[in-house]
């Protein structure tokens, strides 16, 4: 503990203390919208190698794995230092609790996005495999939770922050369309059962990128207003 400077000079440490708390944050936050920047990339890429049977896209995502998962290990670090060093409370105390939480929600999605890219490499070859466009739908409705989950965190945005919630049983329904969509390919063709397989697992993986842009959507509403809102929109819950 830091000793306690009496009268004035205590509230000169106090507000230098602040200011190096609000410089750090900030920071932080930087180093977070970079990384869910290049996170992104990573599903965008990945779902276009799913739909072009293109296999370099898929090896760039695999790449950047390794660059998000040493950002994340970086953020992490910084988070620990400032609840160490600066010891937030109130909304300071939110705001480091979730650039943490939503740093993990950012990798998960990495490793994600890298298990589609693998699942597009297992059909490259087969070209003749038509990519449901549900699961494309899908694709691109994930991509655009993701995008405006961090959108809500940068603006503060609460209404941003239940809209990205309320859109997850959009994405659950496009998951089961494209799993009746694949299911009825290969009955229809049974020498396409192991690609088919390929592109559940992907419908899967999309799905869960679903999920974890919900999460930090309600992690935002959580540093907004102290409410945390985990399982209210799977229950139909909203208030």
């Amino acid at each position: 503990m830091f000793a306690r400077w009496p009268g004035r000079g205590s509230a000169r440490r106090g507000e230098s203390m602040s200011k190096h708390l609000q410089r750090d944050l900030e920071a932080l936050e930087q180093r977070l919208l970079a990384q869910s920047s290049v996170v992104e990339d990573m599903i965008a890429k990945s779902c276009r190698a799913l739909r072009e049977h293109c296999s370099g896209l898929a090896a760039e995502v695999v790449r950047l794995e390794r660059r998000v998962d040493e950002e994340e290990i970086h953020i992490e670090e910084d988070c620990l230092k400032i609840l160490a060093l600066h010891q937030p409370v109130a909304v300071d105390l939110r705001r480091t609790a979730t650039i943490l939480k939503i740093n993990s929600d950012l990798e998960r999605i990495a490793d994600l996005a890298v298990n589609i890219a693998e699942r597009s490499e297992s059909i490259a070859t087969h070209i003749d495999l038509t990519i449901p466009a549900a699961l494309d739908r899908m694709a691109q409705l994930t991509i655009a939770m993701v995008r405006e989950a961090i959108d809500a965190f940068v603006k503060l945005s609460v209404r941003m922050a239940r809209d990205v919630c309320q859109r997850d049983e959009d994405v659950d329904q496009l998951n089961r369309e494209a799993i009746e969509e694949l299911q009825a390919a290969i009955r229809s063709r049974p020498e396409l059962v192991e690609p088919c397989l390929h592109l559940f697992s992907a419908s899967r993986h999309i799905e869960r990128i679903g999920d974890h842009a919900t999460n930090i959507a309600e992690d935002v509403i959580y540093l907004v207003q102290g409410e945390i809102a985990r399982h209210q929109y799977e229950t139909g819950t909203t208030a």
